[in-house]
């Protein structure tokens, strides 16, 4: 197997491998680092092209059927969409939802058990506007108490993000502070909403608390990212949901099962409703 070497490995350095690249303990003890303190830390060149090719062929595919099916899509504002993906081939797949470089960073973050319980995609169209600033989750307790990090989106792009295709925009350390005092300082210019070009292959690991916005599609292709949702095992998530057929479930590592919070069934329907509609606080 060919590895690309991300980043300079000591002699005695610690190895963790993924697929395609290799890091060091000391650049995922770094992620976590960057997450904690800015709300965000973003992977360079984690997934193969090759990989991210196929999830583009079949999210096109998908994509251009749940346009056709009333409530197959979910609205995020004008020109803007959200679609849960299927437990199927290429998108059930532990290298991806269970990545061990992922995994790394998310050790590193969360202090108990957590659990993958959203994979879906934003997908901005031409015509799309700048979005609200706003927050994807309601604070734990109250929006004066600073709290550890209890979730975090884990997103990645099929295909290029550019300035003109609508980037993710977002202010850093924002999560750990009020929403108030945040806006004030992003209105004020003391804190930028800065925008996250990413290759295909890139991931983002990021705080929902984090104040964000899409930013407009300007071109005539959609900007489909994927978002995997991580909390930890406690936190209730009523407004997403896993489907894993029972074949496939089965078939996964005790470990990898513990990991999901999910529905088992026999079979997957044809036609499910989107219902994560409300999403910005």
């Amino acid at each position: 197997m060919n590895l690309t070497l991300a980043f300079p490995i000591g002699a005695d350095s610690k190895l963790v491998q993924s697929v395609e690249t290799v890091f060091t303990e000391s650049e995922l003890d770094r992620f976590a680092e960057e997450l904690n303190r800015d709300g965000i830390c973003v992977i360079r060149g984690l997934f193969d092209r090759d990989l991210i090719d196929r999830w583009k062929v079949a999210f096109d595919a998908l994509f251009q059927e749940r346009q056709q099916r009333p409530g197959g899509l979910a609205p995020r504002g004008q020109a803007r969409c959200y679609a849960t993906l299927p437990w199927v081939a290429p998108f059930a797949d532990p290298a991806v939802y269970a990545n061990p470089i992922i995994r790394g960073v998310l050790n590193r973050v969360f202090f108990q058990e957590y659990k993958l319980v959203q994979l879906a995609a934003d997908i901005p169209l031409q015509g799309s506007q700048y979005q609200e600033i706003h927050r994807d989750f309601r604070p734990l307790f109250s929006d004066q108490i600073v709290t550890p990090l209890y979730a975090l989106a884990v997103n990645f792009s099929l295909v290029e993000v550019t300035e003109a295709n609508g980037p993710f925009e977002m202010a850093r350390g924002t999560h750990v502070m009020s929403r108030e005092e945040g806006l004030v300082k992003i209105h004020a210019g003391e804190i930028p909403m800065e925008q996250f070009y990413m290759q295909p292959g890139d991931v983002m690991i990021r705080s929902p608390l984090a104040l964000h916005r899409g930013t407009p599609n300007l071109t005539p292709q959609p900007r489909p990212m994927i978002v995997m949702g991580y909390v930890m095992h406690w936190l209730h998530t009523q407004k997403v949901d896993l489907t894993l057929p029972r074949a496939y479930y089965e078939s996964l590592s005790p470990e990898i099962q513990e990991l999901l919070r999910c529905r088992v069934v026999d079979q997957l329907a044809d036609s499910e409703v989107e219902t994560y509609i409300n999403f910005a606080y």
